[in-house]
């Protein structure tokens, strides 16, 4: 069993008469889930009563789901179970190893003590959501938002989507309006064609949306990472339609998207050409402030979107995006290099404000892993460079979870981290 506690500079915020933090890990791969089960609690013998259970399953179980928690449950000890089936799974083995696994059978869990947090377990029927133009009380009461807040500053909140849900983007702008102060990380879960949902909670299969809102000692973290690196200058959009961008302007000189590339093209090498052809995102600009004088390569300066297509007649491009006059905008390119510079230079910002988190749970997009990579494991071995003994667990996504210049959106070809931290530390 790989066994993770705080050290005592962390204890020593938790206080003196709440027991010690910990966090217990287990990964197994058998073929059959029954087999992995028992791999899980073998690994995870000895563990007392844990406070939050996170489950994560590849869909390779997809048909036995609704077997899994009850089995672990004959087993383990927790209060709170929460997890989803996924692509592929994330977890760290008996030896302490943290691994993806993709395309195969895996099975991860993680049990977590987290003295003086307060917990509220959320699930929501994401088919009658409350309207986004009326008051917030109805999204909070979705959550019992206030029995965990208890006065104290607003939670952070684990979110996971079931792929069925039709009104994605509306629940996160419904959350942010519910809690706009509380961080929200998680990701959409796998799919399958099993007669169920893909999300796990209580001791149950559910479809909808599942989440824990973690306050009290306690909070998570957030570095995301968008994998681009950007090319060319910053422009200022000067026409737009819908989620449509016709006109650019770079200084006095105005020219359409199309025309704007092109003049980018010019300088860039042949692999940058060949990389244009099929990884080609446009970066919208997430403040006010003059992005040119406020370093446009800094992560988060930007919200990367997919371009979904190109007017030969006028030059325009479609985006994932709804655009407006006078948002900046960047083109961005991303391959293995950009991503691995981008993820290290967050988790080095991050590890300089909380050197020791107690667990990291990765959030990481279906596109990244291996074929992004050409190699296993390469996020979460970045994160080992920087927390080299940081317990970490999550799943592969099909799409990820997490904010970006203070607003919560949902991302594609992500890894949105989560670092469970006391309270002040972050």
């Amino acid at each position: 069993m790989a066994a993770f506690s705080l050290p005592s500079w962390l204890s020593r915020h938790i206080g003196p008469n709440r027991g010690q933090a910990w966090c217990r890990t287990a990964l197994a791969s058998e073929t059959s889930l029954q087999a992995s089960v028992e791999t899980i609690v073998h690994q995870l013998r000895g563990a007392g009563p844990a406070d939050l259970a996170l489950v994560f399953a590849a869909a390779s179980y997809a048909s036995d789901l609704p077997r899994l928690l009850p089995l672990l449950q004959e087993k383990l000890r927790a209060s709170h179970w929460i997890g989803c089936l996924g692509g592929g799974v994330v977890g760290t083995d008996a030896t302490g190893t943290p691994h993806e696994l993709e395309k195969k059978p895996a099975l991860s869990v993680t049990l977590l003590r987290l003295p003086g947090a307060l917990l509220q377990p959320f699930a929501i029927d994401t088919e009658t959501l409350p309207d986004l133009d009326g008051p917030a009380e109805p999204w909070r009461a979705l959550l019992n938002a206030a029995e965990t807040t208890g006065g104290s500053p607003s939670p952070s909140m684990l979110l996971l989507v079931d792929p069925s849900c039709s009104r994605i983007n509306d629940l996160i702008s419904g959350l942010d309006y519910a809690c706009p102060e509380a961080v929200k990380l998680g990701g959409i879960a796998g799919q399958h064609s099993a007669g169920h949902g893909s999300l796990l909670f209580g001791n149950q299969v559910v479809r909808g949306a599942v989440g824990c809102l973690i306050g009290g000692t306690w909070q998570l973290d957030p570095v995301v990472a968008q994998g681009c690196r950007p090319i060319g200058p910053v422009f200022d959009i000067e026409q737009a339609q819908r989620n449509v961008v016709l006109e650019v302007s770079q200084g006095q000189d105005r020219r359409s998207p199309v025309a704007a590339l092109q003049a980018i093209l010019t300088d860039l090498s042949p692999q940058e050409r060949e990389l244009v052809k099929h990884s080609l995102f446009l970066g919208v600009g997430r403040s006010n402030f003059n992005l040119d004088s406020a370093e446009p390569s800094k992560p988060g300066a930007f919200l990367v979107r997919n371009l979904i297509g190109v007017d030969p007649r006028n030059g325009a491009v479609a985006v994932a995006e709804r655009m407006r006059v006078g948002q900046q905008v960047q083109f961005q390119l991303r391959d293995a290099e950009a991503s691995r510079q981008e993820l290290r230079q967050l988790l080095a910002q991050q590890q300089t404000q909380t050197p020791n988190p107690l667990a990291t749970l990765l959030f990481a997009c279906l596109g990244r892993g291996e074929g992004l990579y050409g190699e296993a494991d390469g996020d979460v071995n970045l994160c080992r460079e920087a927390f080299q003994q940081v317990p970490i667990a999550g799943v592969f996504c099909n799409g990820e979870i997490g904010p970006v210049a203070g607003n919560t959106h949902l991302h594609g070809y992500t890894a949105s981290l989560a670092f469970l931290v006391p309270r002040g530390e972050g």
